[in-house]
């Protein structure tokens, strides 16, 4: 039987080779809008792996479009980048294309020199909390012209087909939606009024490049904005770009920056906005695209049988694993490592003008710089630590060609990737854990479980080199009380090693005591199949069901001494991780510090005041400290040693991985 994944498509003759379509994503690597070896070596890596189609940018259409991390499309000037970048991809087996965009008020005075971002109206950006100037209806024609001129650039440049994002927020959406298009011209108002820009721009476009040039659209399926536009309004526009504008492809994505759905994270369930593709697949008759979380070949597959889309887009899967499509191909599905949305290398670096790199991937965003060469000579490495540290040293050290024999004291890899793993909606991180252990096992990597390192041991083994990998331990503070028996720590409760009271505090409003609170909350809810089953025989009413599926049996309240909860939680998932635990009815008390347990609750301190919580559980999440009692031991008997992730400095799991496939890669 043929793949689905795997059969060719066609766009206005533009022949693709799979199903498989790598969107444009924000990725902060040029300089200058010019293009740089670092981009071209990340997108050909991704083309090597198989993608039936690239797309790069956003690419700017004038000067007030974007800032100079994004590729330059409003000048000549930068047509010799473009073309080296489209070659990179064609080269290495993709169609290469380019999306053009306006980021309207969207964009930053910051990055324009101090010049006022600009919009249909002056309605104040909740992303950059500033106000934009109001286009003048000369200035909109202008616009149009630097969109066809741009597309013009881009097929000069050499490239299959080119792509304009209506959608996300940014120009031609603020056009589209009432909540930011308030003019009384030709441009507002009506449905009609509000479509007109867009569509003026892509008939700008056919116009400039011709009819045989693929032109293709990334529009919201629904923009998820309170007086924003449904997917009844924006169907009626998908018919208009491909009867009036002769758009010949669509790629269906979801929400603006500022909604408060969640789009990109782990919470979000693979593939789940694929219904609003296929709502707008129903209504045209160009090929259609579905995108956001569809991270592994199953569920692609899934959706193109199920005549959600024709095509997917798998923009950070690529990411984490360059060859996911090859590996798909070639039946190898096993061997993706597969991302996890956590968002902390893609979304979490551009808040901090970085370029793009991925947790799961260490090399993304670094293709050239961390080629694993062979070693001179292959080395015994001895690797303490099953985590995702020791696990990615290991798999680094072992493509070197050293002799690796990888050491975890437990029964299994992962370590406290399982933990992170544990929460509703972090699923993701757990199989992260399976993915690397499957990558350990498929390199031949020796685990040796269940036995503990000593010095003793080391000095037996004899390892030219060992990399110390062993985590960190739960904290516990200097608090009066904690021996008691109901005190607990999160990670125990995480595990499922023990269980808590009805009544819960939880000491620590940090990323674990944050997840704690909502592993907790969870207890006592609808499960999905079960609110399914009550909401298809209309057992309940939604309200009631709302309420069964969001508050459990628990109740919980989180103390952070610190005025901010959730401060080590990346920017991406914290907001939606606090508007979690307000929607389950986690209580929390920032500048509160715990002073004494008892066997009746927990006596804090706020602003002066003292107060007893009640509590039939207290639970512990102060943070971790290392564990690195090895080092000393492993220098006196001379070997080479190296330490990486929380057995050096408590961080993250993107740290963890990251320091681990860098002590692999030079031991």
């Amino acid at each position: 039987m043929k793949d689905l994944l795997f059969e060719p498509i066609a766009i206005n003759g533009m022949d693709v080779k799979n199903r498989i379509y790598l969107p444009a994503m924000h990725l902060g690597m040029c300089s200058e809008f010019q293009v740089t070896d670092q981009i071209v070596e990340f997108y050909a890596e991704r083309a090597r792996g198989g993608a039936g189609m690239i797309c790069v940018g956003f690419a700017t259409v004038d000067e007030l479009s974007g800032n100079s991390l994004n590729i330059g499309a409003h000048s000549d000037d930068f047509i010799p980048g473009l073309t080296r970048l489209a070659r990179a991809i064609q080269d290495n087996g993709a169609r290469a294309v380019v999306q053009l965009n306006h980021a309207g008020r969207y964009n930053f005075s910051f990055f324009l020199d101090g010049k006022q971002p600009v919009a249909p109206s002056p309605v104040a950006s909740r992303m950059t909390r500033e106000t934009p100037r109001e286009l003048t209806e000369k200035e909109i024609q202008g616009i149009v012209d630097a969109f066809a001129r741009a597309a013009a650039r881009v097929r000069r440049a050499g490239y299959d087909a080119v792509e304009v994002l209506s959608g996300t927020g940014y120009l031609i959406s603020e056009f589209l939606s009432p909540l930011t298009n308030q003019r009384s011209d030709r441009y507002g108002g009506s449905l009609e009024n509000r479509m007109r820009f867009g569509l003026e721009v892509m008939q700008a476009i056919r116009k400039e490049t011709g009819d045989d040039f693929p032109l293709m659209v990334r529009m919201n399926g629904n923009d998820y904005m309170p007086g924003g536009q449904g997917r009844k309004e924006l169907a009626v526009y998908a018919r208009a770009l491909t009867e009036t504008a002769g758009v010949d492809a669509l790629c269906i994505n979801v929400g603006w920056h500022e909604a408060r759905v969640p789009q990109i994270v782990t919470s979000v369930p693979r593939g789940v906005f694929a219904y609003l593709a296929r709502g707008i697949r129903d209504q045209v008759s160009v090929p259609v695209i579905a995108s956001h979380r569809i991270n592994d070949p199953a569920t692609a597959r899934e959706l193109l049988a199920d005549g959600m889309c024709d095509m997917v887009a798998m923009g950070r899967g690529l990411i984490a694993d360059p060859f996911l499509p090859e590996k798909a191909r070639t039946g190898r599905e096993n061997e993706i490592l597969h991302c996890i949305a956590c968002a902390q290398g893609c979304f979490d670096n551009l808040f901090k003008l970085k370029s793009v790199e991925c947790l799961c991937n260490p090399r993304a965003g670094h293709e050239r710089e961390t080629c694993l060469e062979p070693a001179a000579i292959p080395k015994k490495v001895m690797v303490i630590g099953g985590g995702a540290a020791g696990m990615s040293a290991a798999l680094a050290a072992s493509q070197r060609g050293h002799v690796v024999i990888l050491w975890e004291a437990s029964g299994r890899l992962g370590g406290q990737l399982h933990l992170a793993g544990s929460p509703p909606g972090r699923e993701e991180f757990a199989e992260l854990a399976k993915d690397l252990a499957a990558q350990v096992a498929l390199a031949g990597i020796e685990v040796r479980y269940g036995r503990p390192v000593d010095e003793a041991l080391i000095r037996s083994e004899k390892p030219d080199a060992v990399i110390l990998a062993t985590g960190a331990r739960p904290m516990t503070p200097p608090i009066a009380g904690v021996e008691l028996a109901h005190v607990v720590q999160a990670w125990d409760v995480l595990a499922g090693r023990v269980h808590t009271g009805q009544r819960v505090v939880i000491v620590g409003g940090g990323a674990v005591g944050v997840e704690t609170a909502l592993f907790l909350a969870e207890k006592g809810t609808l499960s999905p199949e079960a609110l399914k089953f009550l909401m298809v025989n209309r057992a309940e009413t939604p309200e009631d069901l709302y309420d069964m599926a969001t508050r459990g049996t628990k109740e919980i309240v989180v103390i952070e001494m610190i005025n901010k909860i959730g401060k080590d939680i990346g920017k991406s998932t914290r907001w939606g991780m606090l508007q979690d635990l307000d929607r389950v009815g986690v209580r929390t008390g920032v500048e509160t510090r715990a002073l004494a347990i008892t066997p009746e609750g927990v006596t804090v301190e706020k602003g002066g005041n003292k107060e007893i919580i009640a509590a039939d559980s207290v639970i512990l999440a102060a943070g971790s400290v290392a564990c690195c009692n090895l080092k000393e031991a492993v220098e006196k008997l001379g070997i080479d040693c190296r330490v990486a992730g929380d057995a050096s400095r408590v961080g993250l799991a993107f740290d963890a991985v990251h320091q681990g496939f860098a002590a692999g890669r030079v031991v």
